[in-house]
C-alpha cells in the first residue's frame, strides 16, 4: 500500500463529498477506458480497479471538515495515474471551494440572540443557553465580530482612499461650554487598560477609566509565569500579599505537542515540557478588583457601561465624547492624554495607522468549565499551552489550549493564526461552532454533560513590523497600548503578557513624557512594547497561517511546528524558557532556525510557499534590523543605561526631548531585545511637583 494523495476538502458535509466521488461526473477526471475501469463504491469512498491495478479513495470527517486520501493498493500503477490524481484534486477543489463564512445580519428586537443565531450556528446557540450570562456574552460575541468586520472593511477602504467614516479623533474644539470633568489621563478600555490606569494613578496622576461593559467582567482568562508576574510588585502596583491573592493556581508543568500522524519521521517531536511558562492561572476578577480599588483610592474614577464616541484634539488638551449605554446620556471628559486600550475594536488604532492597524489576528474562543469531565481525563497540576489533534481544517490550523483554574475549573481555548482579508477577517461565531463540535475529539467528554462557568473569546491582533520606527502607536495626546498597539508575541503570549513584561519600560517613558509635557505624536510614538527579537519572528507566525488556496499538503504546519519544537526539546530548559517568553537572543534564534532547516530541508520552501517571495523579501529588512539591534545591544546595552543616570539632569536642562529619545533608546537596547536588565526608581508625585526637572532614574 502506498499513499499517493492527502487532501483537505473544506466542507463538513462528508456525505456530499462521498456522493460526488461515487457518481463521478464524466468531466471531472479521466479513467482508463480500454477496458473500462471498474468503480466500486465503499462505505468511506471509492475503489478504482483496472486489470491488476487498484486505487482506494478513503474519506473521513474530523475537526468539522472532510479529508481524503488516495492509496495505491497494487504493485503496478493505474495508467496515467499522475494525471488522474491532478484532475481529481482540481475537480474536488472546484466542486467544494472554500467559502468564507458570511456574517448573519440578525434582528433581536422581536427575538432573543439564541433564536436569531440558531439557524446559522445551532450548537453555539444551544450551549450558550447553558452558560451563565450566556445571553449577554453571545450578544457580545456577535457585537465584537460585527465591529471587527466593520473595522477591517473600513481599514481596507481607507487604504484604497475610499474611507468615509467619521474619524474618531478630530482636530477641533468640542461644541460645549465646559467639560463634565477634567483629568490628567483618560484610559478607554477596562481590561488591560485597568492595569495602566491603576499604575498611573499610583504615581499621582488623576486618571479616569472608561469601560463599555461592567468593570471587572473579563471575556478572557490570563496565564503568566511567576517571574513575570513579580513585575507588578517591582513597579509598586501590587504588594506581595496582593500578588499571591491573584494567583488562582500554579502548575507543576506544561505540555506542548503537535499532531504528527501524517508527518515524515524527521517532522515528529516528543512532548516539549515548559514548567515555568504560562504556569500560573490568574484570578482575573480579583486582579481587576484590586486595580479598580487602587484607581479609586488615588482619586480616579471608573465610568462603566460607557462607550467612547469621539475625541476632540486641541493644542493643550483632548476632550472625549462618551455615552452611558444605560441612560443614553452623553458626557465630555477632558484630559492631557488619552490612552487607547480598546483592543482590536479600536477605531483610534485604525486612524493612527491609516487603516492598517493589524496584519494578522488570532480569533480565540472557548470557555471555563466547572465540571462534567470523567475521572482521569486531566490532572489539574498540568497545563497544555499548545496542542493540535489534526491538520489544516478549512483554510486554518486549529490549535487548542487548556489551563486548570480555581478548584476543578478547566479553561479551554481554540484559536488559529489568520491573515486578515476584507472578505475573510476571521470569525468568532464560526470558530465557536467548531469548538462545540470538536471538543469531544480534543478532550474526551460529552458536551451535554459539561457545566459551564463562563465563555471566553476575543481577537488577538498582530502587526508585521520592519523596525522600531515602522509601528508608531502614538498620535498627538493619544497613545495606544496592549492589543490596540498590536505589539504581541506571535507564538504564545497575548497582550497581557506583553503589557506586564514591558510595564516598567512603558510606565517610565510615559511618566517622563507627561512630566516634561512631551505629548506630540512623535514623542508618544516611542512609548511602546516593541521588541526587535520578536519583530523578526513574524515570518514564523505568517508561516502558521494556512491560506485556503494553498497548494501545500494539510500536514505542513504541524510538520513545521514539530520540527522547531523537536529542536527545542534538545535545548536546555533555560534556553527554552527564554525563547518562549520572548527573550530569545540573536545567536539562539539563528541556531535553532538553522538546526530546524537542517533537520527538515522542506521548511524553507514551505515558508516561501506560505508567505510568497514578496513576503520573504519584505522580511529581510526586519531580520537585518534585528541583527543591527543585537549588535547595538551587545556593544552598549551594558553601560548606556547607567551612563544616562549620571547625565540625565544636564540633558533635561538643555534638551528635554533628547532625554526622552535617549531613554527610549536605552530601553530598546535591553527590553527591546527581550533582556530587561534595567529597572527604574520612580520619584513621588510631590517631589516632581516641587522640581519639574526631576524624572525617574535608571538603575542597574
Amino acid at each position: 500500500m502506498k499513499q499517493l494523495l492527502y487532501l483537505e476538502i473544506p466542507t463538513s458535509n462528508i456525505t456530499a463529498v462521498q456522493t460526488w466521488l461515487k457518481q463521478r461526473p464524466s468531466e471531472a477526471y479521466v479513467l482508463p477506458s480500454d477496458p473500462p475501469a471498474n468503480l466500486i463504491a465503499t462505505i468511506d469512498g471509492l475503489r478504482v480497479e483496472w486489470k491488476d491495478a487498484a486505487l482506494s479513495l478513503f474519506t473521513w470527517r474530523h475537526q468539522n471538515t472532510t479529508y481524503l486520501k488516495v492509496f495505491q493498493w497494487s504493485d503496478s500503477p493505474l495508467p496515467h495515474q499522475k494525471r488522474f490524481l491532478c484532475e481529481l484534486k482540481d475537480a474536488l477543489r472546484h466542486q467544494f471551494p472554500y467559502q468564507p463564512p458570511q456574517f448573519p445580519d440578525i434582528d433581536v428586537s422581536e427575538q432573543d440572540i439564541f433564536s436569531a443565531l440558531e439557524p446559522y450556528y445551532p450548537l453555539t446557540a444551544k450551549y450558550f443557553r447553558r452558560i451563565p450570562n450566556g445571553e449577554f456574552d453571545l450578544q457580545r460575541v456577535y457585537w465584537w465580530e460585527k465591529r471587527w468586520r466593520e473595522e477591517v472593511r473600513s481599514g481596507f477602504a481607507s487604504l484604497e482612499g475610499a474611507g468615509s467614516k467619521q474619524p474618531p479623533i478630530v482636530r477641533q474644539a468640542p461644541d460645549i461650554q465646559r467639560p463634565d470633568s477634567s483629568w490628567d489621563i483618560i484610559v478607554v478600555g477596562g481590561a488591560l487598560g485597568a492595569l495602566s490606569a491603576a499604575m498611573m494613578a499610583q504615581l499621582g496622576y488623576k486618571v479616569a477609566l472608561v469601560e463599555r461593559i461592567n468593570f471587572g467582567r473579563m471575556n478572557r482568562e490570563w496565564n503568566i509565569s511567576r517571574s513575570e508576574l513579580q513585575t507588578l510588585v517591582d513597579v509598586g502596583l501590587l504588594s506581595q500579599s496582593e500578588l499571591e491573592s491573584v494567583i488562582a493556581r500554579e502548575y507543576i508543568d506544561n505540555f506542548n505537542l503537535f499532531f504528527s500522524g501524517n508527518n515524515a519521521p524527521n517532522a515528529k517531536a516528543p512532548v516539549l515540557k515548559t514548567p515555568t511558562v504560562l504556569n500560573i492561572a490568574m484570578d482575573c476578577d480579583r486582579l481587576l478588583q484590586l486595580c479598580g480599588e487602587k484607581l479609586l483610592a488615588a482619586g480616579g474614577a471608573i465610568f462603566e457601561r460607557t462607550e467612547f464616541e469621539q475625541a476632540f484634539l486641541e493644542a493643550d488638551r483632548i476632550t472625549i465624547q462618551a455615552r452611558n449605554l444605560e441612560t443614553n446620556q452623553g458626557m465630555h471628559l477632558q484630559s492631557r492624554l488619552l490612552i487607547d486600550a480598546m483592543g482590536t475594536t479600536s477605531r483610534i488604532a485604525q486612524q493612527i495607522t491609516a487603516g492598517k492597524a493589524f496584519d494578522s489576528v488570532c480569533p480565540t474562543i472557548g470557555g471555563v468549565i466547572k465540571s462534567g469531565f470523567g475521572p482521569g481525563v486531566w490532572d489539574s497540576n498540568y497545563g497544555e499551552p499548545l496542542f493540535t489533534n489534526g491538520d489544516i481544517s478549512r483554510g486554518r490550523q486549529p490549535i487548542w489550549e487548556m489551563f486548570p483554574g480555581k478548584g476543578d475549573d478547566l479553561t479551554i481555548y481554540l484559536f488559529h493564526y489568520h491573515q486578515i482579508e476584507p472578505d475573510n477577517p476571521g470569525s468568532l461565531l464560526e470558530l465557536y461552532e467548531d469548538f462545540f463540535t470538536c471538543l469531544p475529539e480534543y478532550r474526551r467528554c460529552n458536551v451535554d454533560d459539561l457545566e459551564w462557568r463562563k465563555a471566553t473569546f476575543g481577537y488577538i491582533p498582530g502587526r508585521f513590523s520592519r523596525n522600531a520606527a515602522d509601528r508608531q502607536p502614538g498620535y498627538d495626546r493619544v497613545l495606544s497600548i496592549g492589543d490596540a498597539a498590536a505589539f504581541n508575541s506571535p507564538l504564545v503570549f497575548t497582550g497581557f503578557g506583553s503589557l506586564v513584561r514591558n510595564l516598567p519600560r512603558v510606565v517610565h517613558l510615559l511618566h517622563t513624557a507627561l512630566e516634561l509635557d512631551l505629548l506630540t505624536g512623535e514623542d508618544l510614538g516611542g512609548i511602546n512594547a516593541y521588541q526587535d527579537n520578536l519583530a523578526a519572528t513574524w515570518i514564523f507566525s505568517r508561516g502558521m497561517m494556512a491560506r485556503p488556496d494553498s497548494k501545500l499538503q494539510p500536514q505542513w504546519i504541524n510538520s513545521t511546528l514539530n520540527t522547531f519544537f523537536g529542536v527545542l526539546t534538545a535545548e536546555s530548559s533555560a534556553c527554552v524558557d527564554d525563547f518562549i517568553k520572548d527573550r530569545g537572543s540573536w545567536p539562539f534564534m539563528n541556531q535553532t532556525t538553522l538546526q530546524a532547516g537542517w533537520r527538515n530541508p522542506k521548511i524553507p520552501w514551505w515558508i516561501v510557499q506560505a508567505i510568497g517571495f514578496k513576503g520573504l523579501i519584505a522580511w529581510i529588512p526586519t531580520y537585518l534590523a534585528f541583527t543591527f539591534a543585537a549588535l547595538m545591544s551587545f556593544l552598549f546595552g551594558g553601560w548606556i543605561p547607567e551612563l544616562l543616570q549620571y547625565c540625565q539632569q544636564a540633558i533635561i536642562r538643555h534638551c528635554p526631548r533628547l532625554w526622552l529619545r535617549l531613554l527610549g533608546w536605552s530601553y530598546l537596547l535591553t527590553y527591546g531585545m527581550g533582556n530587561p536588565k534595567s529597572r527604574f526608581c520612580l520619584p513621588s508625585f510631590s517631589s516632581i511637583a516641587e522640581d519639574p526637572q526631576k524624572t525617574p532614574e535608571l538603575v542597574s
